[in-house]
């Protein structure tokens, strides 16, 4: 029984260590992404304005 119980906490510990590299790197992700959208957007004000 305690063996049982043994597994299922370190599958679960297991599945949200993944989970919580995922959601790291996808944060990551999306923020690099964010900020070169912005340097695009301020690098064509110029041509706009203009």
């Amino acid at each position: 029984m305690n063996e049982k119980v043994y597994k299922t906490i370190g599958f679960s510990g297991a599945s949200s260590l993944a989970i919580g590299i995922c959601i790291l790197v996808t944060g990551i992700a999306s923020g690099v992404l964010l900020i070169v959208s912005g340097a695009r957007l301020l690098k064509s004000k110029k041509k706009i304005l203009l």
